[in-house]
């Protein structure tokens, strides 16, 4: 099986802040995504408008910015918070 890791299955150390937002790490890159959405979601950050749109609370917001972001330029910002 060598050579096969994939990247989103290889487990990754969470900042703080992330870590106040999805539980404590090491997390592979896919559950980081997929506890991201679960918060946004639990929490109705999705605009009502245009579901693509995250509007980030105070927590969330620690990880991504507080402005408006879409959810392709988010996970950009969340893997900053990955090491």
């Amino acid at each position: 099986m060598a050579g096969k890791n994939n990247a989103l299955q290889k487990p990754v150390t969470l900042s703080p802040e992330l870590e106040n937002v999805i539980g404590k790490g090491p997390l592979t890159r896919a559950q980081v995504t997929s506890k991201v959405w679960e918060y946004i979601k639990g929490n109705d950050l999705q605009d009502s408008k245009d579901k693509r749109q995250i509007n980030p609370d105070a927590k969330l917001g620690a990880v991504i910015g507080n402005d408006q972001i879409s959810m392709f330029k988010m996970t950009a910002a969340v893997s900053k918070h990955l090491s």
